[in-house]
């Protein structure tokens, strides 16, 4: 049965068991296929209250707009897969377009940005179970640690606990390292070498095995100190995109120097390419799938 957008909500009240029965018919495909690259499309943000794209603080508000504008990125030649958390992914598994698919849920977070308890981040999307019983590929988890802030000793605790859960099902998971800093009240990534290098080391010794721990890091601010960054750890890694702003060829060229680099096998990126500054979702994914 062919299921439309608009038909979503309709089989979502009628039929809830169409999401498992759609799960386990699912035609999967091994984590890295035969380019022995990743090209993952991001689409998690809507879960954490995250829905601005440039100067439209309500962008990705518009679901069935957003569905129509991931089924185009996954049906590009060189998509591999797509990150989201669980109603974004049921919708893309009711519509039929994850066969073959590489499809990570996001763990995702409880610490809202803007909120008083941003910085205390326990996961409030898939578990580790969830992620098995749906037969996905890998999770996804977002790692901030705030050396003056103590919410983030749950953070890692529960980051450490995610990676045990994920590793004793055999299942990746990638792990989103960021040193935070509270910047007149607003959480702030630092993106310099050094930050990230920290972050790297620490995301990588969590747990009781890195087995099949992954990193999803970001280029940092200087792009010719990423070579020595990723020194730090010989797990592998992908890069995030992240909201590139206008200069849409400066973040392509950061992420093609850094795809030189031996630990990088991929990309996983949102936003920049489901809502690109300039031109259309095609020409977005199709240029970073070139880059690759």
């Amino acid at each position: 049965m062919t299921i439309r957008i608009p038909d979503l909500a309709a089989v979502r009240a009628r039929h809830p068991e169409a999401v498992a029965e759609a799960a386990a018919r699912r035609v999967r495909r091994p984590l890295i296929g035969d380019s022995g690259r990743l090209m993952i499309v991001a689409a998690d943000h809507p879960a954490r209250g995250a829905l601005g794209v440039g100067g439209d603080p309500l962008a990705m508000a518009d679901r069935a707009d957003l569905l129509r504008r991931l089924c185009t990125a996954l049906s590009r030649p060189g998509v591999d897969g797509v990150l989201a958390t669980a109603d974004i992914l049921e919708d893309l598994l009711l519509l039929g377009v994850l066969e073959n698919k590489v499809v990570m849920g996001s763990l995702n977070r409880g610490g809202l940005a803007g909120a008083s308890f941003e910085m205390d981040d326990r996961f409030t999307g898939h578990r580790p179970q969830d992620i098995e019983r749906l037969r996905f590929d890998a999770g996804k988890l977002l790692l901030r640690v705030d050396y003056d802030d103590p919410g983030s000793l749950r953070t890692l605790h529960s980051t450490a606990r995610a990676v045990d859960d994920m590793a004793a099902r055999r299942l990746p998971l990638f792990v989103e390292p960021f040193l935070s800093r509270r910047v007149d009240g607003r959480v702030r990534n630092d993106l310099s070498a050094e930050a990230v290098t920290r972050s790297v080391a620490i995301a990588a010794g969590l747990g009781g095995t890195s087995a099949y721990t992954w990193l999803k890091l970001p280029v940092t601010d200087d792009a010719d100190a990423m070579g020595e960054v990723l020194e730090t750890s010989t797990l592998p890694v992908v890069l995030l995109g992240g909201e590139v702003g206008k200069d849409q060829d400066g973040a392509y060229e950061k992420w093609r120097k850094a795809l030189r680099l031996p630990t990088v096998q991929g990309l996983v990126v949102g936003r920049s390419l489901l809502y690109p500054a300039e031109g259309s979702v095609e020409t977005a994914v199709d240029t970073a799938v070139g880059l690759l």
